[in-house]
C-alpha cells in the first residue's frame, strides 16, 4: 500500500492527484475505452467543472495544480498549451483540449453511458443542450461585461439589449418549471451553469435575494457528494486571485 501511494505521488509535479475508484478505470462508452485524462486546473476556475464531472461519473483522472499558487499552476498549463493557456486544459490521450462545455459533451458522449444527459429523443434534451451552451454563450459573458462596467463607472441605466440580471431571470423562470437545467434530472447542464451563477452572486453582480429558485437549486447542487469530493480535491483552501467584490449588487431600476 505504501509503495502504491508513493508511486502515485511521483506522477505529478504540481500537487494534487485524483483517482476515481479502480472499478471505473475500464470505463467504456460509444468511444470505447477511455484514454488517460489529465485535468490542468486553476483553483476556483472553470476547470472545476471537469473534476466534478469525472467525480459524478466515477471515471479516472489525474489532477494537476499547485495549491495556492496560480503562477505555478499556469506554468503547467503553458507547458502543454502555450498559445492559449486556459483552465481547463485537458490532456485526453494524446490530444490537448480546451473549452469546458466541449470537454463535458465529449466525455458524456463517449464515456457517460447515457448518464448526466437526457435521451436525445426526449423533451428534456433540447433544454439540456440549450443550458449547456447558455452558461458560457450568454450568461458568463454578460455577467463579466456588467462587472467590468460597474467597476469602471457604474452605468445609470440598463443595457438596451440584455443584461446579466435578465440573463439570470431567464434561469430563475426555467427553474420555476423544472427541477434541474437538464429538465427532470441532474445533468451536465447543471455542472455548466453553476460557475457563472456562483460568480455573479459572490461578486455582487446581481442580488441573489431576487432569485430564490436559483438559490434553492444551488443548495441542491452543492449538497451532491460528487460536488463535495470535487471541492475537497480541487479547492482545498482559500481561492487565490479572486476578483474584488462590488460593494453591493447593482440597483438597475425598471427594465424598459
Amino acid at each position: 500500500m505504501t509503495h502504491t501511494l508513493a508511486r502515485r505521488s511521483a506522477l505529478t509535479l504540481f500537487g494534487a492527484l485524483a483517482f476515481a475508484p479502480a472499478a471505473a478505470r475500464a470505463a467504456t462508452g460509444k468511444g470505447g475505452a477511455m484514454p488517460p485524462v489529465t485535468i490542468y486546473h486553476l483553483e476556483g476556475r472553470r476547470s472545476e467543472r471537469i473534476v466534478w464531472l469525472m467525480e459524478e461519473l466515477g471515471l479516472p483522472y489525474r489532477l494537476e495544480f499547485k495549491r495556492g499558487d496560480l503562477g505555478a499552476s499556469m506554468a503547467a498549463i503553458r507547458a502543454i498549451n502555450p498559445i492559449v493557456p486556459m483552465a481547463p486544459t485537458v490532456q485526453y490521450g494524446d490530444q490537448v483540449l480546451v473549452e469546458s462545455g466541449a470537454i463535458i459533451e465529449l466525455i458524456l458522449e463517449r464515456h457517460g453511458g447515457g448518464r448526466l444527459q437526457p435521451a436525445k429523443d426526449s423533451a428534456d434534451y433540447p433544454h439540456h443542450l440549450m443550458w449547456m451552451h447558455y452558461a458560457e454563450g450568454s450568461l458568463a459573458p454578460r455577467i463579466f461585461s456588467d462587472y467590468r462596467a460597474w467597476m469602471a463607472a457604474p452605468p445609470t441605466r440598463r443595457s438596451p439589449l440584455v443584461d446579466s440580471e435578465a440573463s439570470v431571470q431567464f434561469a430563475e423562470e426555467f427553474l420555476g418549471k423544472h427541477p434541474w437545467f437538464g429538465g427532470a434530472e441532474f445533468s451536465g447542464a447543471d455542472i455548466m451553469m453553476l460557475f457563472p451563477l456562483n460568480v455573479g452572486g459572490v461578486l455582487n453582480i446581481f442580488d441573489t435575494a431576487q432569485f430564490p429558485k436559483v438559490a434553492a437549486w444551488k443548495a441542491k447542487v452543492e449538497a451532491r457528494p460528487a460536488y463535495q469530493r470535487m471541492v475537497a480535491k480541487a479547492r482545498p483552501g482559500v481561492i487565490p486571485g479572486n476578483l474584488p467584490v462590488l460593494p453591493k449588487a447593482p440597483s438597475w431600476g425598471p427594465r424598459k
